[in-house]
């Protein structure tokens, strides 16, 4: 029994594995990576030199901080000086309604709003086909004069598109000054294809005025 006890405080007595490395770095040479004794003075030196790298560490945090805070800021500048693409829909919703608005003044008295405005938006959409001008006017006005057929509109049309050609207003002018003193559902179904292309035609005309000089 006393052996087996002298065996156990044998065995207790022998260093374990954490005692042995805290042994080992306790007995590192002086040159190790940390200094264990603070008062030595190769410590001093040490410790000032982590002081100088944590140092230089902040003025680079703040470095970068300022930079990337002028570079968002740049940005920003830039974002807000550039001005917004205009979008292809509102302009040509402006374009129908800015045409609607003129067909409107000139000719409401007379003709039914809705077939000025049916006009207008088909004149602004076809305006800059590759088209001959007496084919956009029959384009322009077959949906307001559903009976009539395309080639009898094309004789028709044929008066105002030279007019427009021409810069002549006097088949237009015509055509029109039979609305002074008749209302739209007097006038014959001839009168009535003369004055919508002669409205159509008035419409190219206002959309050519409203195109930028080059």
């Amino acid at each position: 029994m006393a052996h087996k006890i002298n065996g156990s405080d044998t065995f207790s007595s022998l260093p374990s594995q954490v005692d042995l490395e805290l042994l080992e770095a306790l007995l590192e040479p002086e040159d190790a990576n940390y200094p264990w004794n603070p008062g030595d003075e190769e410590s001093e030196a040490y410790f000032q030199e982590l002081e100088q790298q944590f140092g230089m560490e902040d003025l680079l945090d703040e470095e970068l901080m300022r930079r990337s805070q002028d570079f968002y800021g740049h940005l920003d500048t830039l974002w807000s000086s550039i001005s917004p693409a205009p979008d292809h829909n509102n302009l040509q919703q402006a374009v129908v309604l800015n045409l609607q608005e003129t067909l409107r003044t000139n000719f409401s008295a007379c003709v039914p709003q809705i077939l000025l405005n049916t006009i207008a938006t088909k004149a602004a959409e076809i305006f800059a086909a590759r088209q001959l001008i007496s084919e956009q006017l029959v384009e322009c006005v077959q949906s307001v004069l559903p009976t009539w057929g395309t080639e009898d509109l094309i004789v028709l049309a044929r008066p105002f598109a030279y007019a427009m050609r021409s810069s002549e207003s006097q088949n237009a002018a015509s055509a029109l000054s039979n609305l002074q003193n008749s209302e739209w559902a007097a006038l014959s179904e001839v009168e009535k294809a003369k004055v919508s292309l002669a409205i159509a035609s008035y419409a190219f005309t206002e959309l050519n005025k409203s195109q930028p000089e080059l």
